[in-house]
């Protein structure tokens, strides 16, 4: 049973502004958003919580107006889902994870009928920032809303030791990119991988997902590790070295 990745989840968490730890769990809140994705919580590895354990954490996220709402990887804590079970809890999803460590990482290959190399960059300034919080926000279907605090967001994951890195659109702007958490536990989260759909088929995701990988082995982390949407983007991540690695089971309780 590997916990890296489950203790990396209580890691992150506790860089948040505001932060909760009580019965086994850890709460991450950032109060410049309500956002449920943003706004969560996650159990040390090894947790037993009793249902009393549950019913306080539930009351963490009532007090404040939010939806009570966990990531994890359940094999990490095999008695966690039980006990939200128990309280009401229902799947968002569960999606699988892969790893890529220094001895996987591959260059991505070049794309057929490509007219140039996939030129990653990081940013320099806001509009940067700015220009990949609005093609993120696009390349996920309108999910989220671009805005300044997204963007502020975005270099204070630079900012933090993290990594943000895309690709210019022709004649500015942004054609797709990512993120990559600061390392913790010796590993770190690659995240938000998204490219613009006039510009897919053209290599950038591998190109940003390679880069940021290499970006953090240098900086030391042993692994990074990423979830995946669909068959599509595995095969992507897999061609630059990313293995599978376990599963993260998302709940949350309505009402």
């Amino acid at each position: 049973m590997r916990t890296d990745v489950q203790s990396f989840a209580v890691a992150h968490l506790l860089r948040r502004p505001e932060t909760h730890e009580a019965g086994g769990f850890v709460v991450g809140f950032d109060p410049t958003t309500t956002s449920p994705y943003i706004n969560y919580a996650t159990p040390v590895p090894g947790a037993e919580p009793t249902d009393r354990d549950v019913a306080g954490l539930i009351a963490v996220f009532r007090e404040r107006g939010l939806k009570p709402r966990l990531e994890f990887a359940p094999d990490a804590a095999p008695a966690v889902e039980p006990a939200l079970r128990r309280a009401g809890f229902g799947t968002e999803a569960m999606h699988e994870y892969l790893v890529c460590t220094p001895a996987t990482l591959t260059l991505p290959g070049a794309v057929p009928d490509s007219t140039a190399p996939v030129e990653v960059t990081a940013p320099v300034g806001e509009a940067d920032y700015t220009a990949l919080d609005i093609a993120l926000a696009e390349a996920f279907g309108g999910e989220w809303e671009p805005s300044p605090e997204g963007a502020a967001r975005l270099r204070r994951t630079e900012e933090s030791g993290g990594a943000v890195r895309f690709v210019r659109a022709r004649g500015g702007g942004c054609a797709g990119g990512a993120l990559c958490s600061a390392p913790a536990e010796g590993t770190a989260e690659l995240a938000g991988v998204g490219t613009l759909p006039a510009y897919r088929g053209r290599g950038i995701a591998a190109a940003v997902t390679s880069t940021l990988a290499g970006t953090m082995f240098g900086r030391g982390a042993e692994s990074v590790w990423l979830e995946y949407s669909g068959e599509g983007s595995r095969r992507v991540y897999e061609r630059v070295g990313f293995r599978p690695g376990g599963t993260r089971l998302y709940v949350s309780l309505e009402g």
